[in-house]
């Protein structure tokens, strides 16, 4: 199960990291966004697409009516930045949240249930993998490059023709499709899901996995979703202690690396075999040192 809970929150990071990493946008939208996504790819199921074969399509609707929720998303961030969007986004997070509370079609309060146990491993990392080369694809383009030019300068960008209006539209959009996805495979994985699921703890999981794998990073997505979740779980017999304790070592890991484990860098194959070099001749120059001390004696 563990294993599944990873690479559904790989997915969920990747897609927040295209907006708050790669683009340096602060927003909240995330929870939301994937309720979104939950919600109406678990209805699909539930009252269309009954048959598991069906799935992929539940799953696609799913994503797709969270992309358009980005589109909506994209549209302030045009006129308004920082503090003011991280405030209208997560207002959005918990306009969505309240009205899930409130509409009985989807369970209100009580939750949405049976949902089909649709998910299984293979799904999961099918779209992973997906997503990683997608998001690699994206971010290589010349998408991927206005991205980094906006972070850096939004006006510096105009200037040199970004058309930053669309770049953020199709960023949004990009993203909250990944996170809509992560949010359909997430219900269809437990069999239930309820308003409560997509709050503050959502919100507050989803950033710590982004700045602690590091920002703008595919590899610190997958390292952030890993290590967060494996602690989360290695904590849970202390009961509600663990959020101290990942609290505790969340600022930790922001005082003595505060750009993440992998913020700005990924890692490559070649990167492992020249670190693996690197850590095996200074193991043999430490030893050849050790053996010229023992002759001098």
């Amino acid at each position: 199960m563990m294993i599944q809970y990873i690479g559904i929150y790989t997915i969920f990071v990747l897609g927040i990291n295209l907006v708050n990493g790669y683009l340096g946008i602060f927003s909240l939208a995330h929870a939301g966004i994937m309720a979104i996504g939950g919600y109406v790819s678990s209805l699909c199921s539930m009252y269309f697409f009954k048959e598991s074969w069906m799935f992929p399509l539940s799953l696609l609707i799913g994503g797709g009516t969270a992309c358009l929720a980005g589109m909506l998303l994209a549209i302030p961030s045009f006129k308004v930045r920082g503090d003011y969007l991280a405030i209208i986004t997560l207002g959005f997070s918990l306009i969505i949240k309240s009205a899930l509370q409130n509409i009985e079609f989807v369970g209100a309060a009580r939750g949405l249930r049976p949902i089909p146990n649709y998910t299984d491993l293979i799904v999961v990392y099918v779209c992973v993998i997906l997503s990683i080369l997608a998001v690699k694809a994206f971010i290589d383009s010349k998408y991927g490059r206005s991205l980094l030019a906006i972070r850096e300068d939004q006006v510096a960008s105009e200037l040199v023709s970004v058309d930053v209006r669309k770049i953020k539209f199709v960023a949004f959009s990009f993203s909250s499709f990944l996170i809509g996805i992560s949010g359909a495979l997430l219900c269809h994985l437990l069999s239930y899901t309820n308003p409560n699921a997509f709050g503050y703890t959502t919100i507050v999981d989803g950033l710590i996995m982004v700045y602690l794998g590091g920002i703008a990073s595919i590899s610190g997505s997958i390292i952030g979703a890993a290590a967060w979740e494996i602690l989360v779980q290695s904590l849970r017999t202390i009961g509600t202690w663990r959020w101290v304790g990942g609290g505790f070592i969340l600022v930790l890991v922001m005082i003595f690396l505060p750009k993440g484990i992998c913020g700005n860098k990924e890692i490559t194959i070649k990167g492992i075999r020249e670190f693996i070099l690197k850590a095996a001749a200074m193991i043999r120059r430490k030893g050849e040192r050790g053996k010229e001390g023992s002759y001098g004696q």
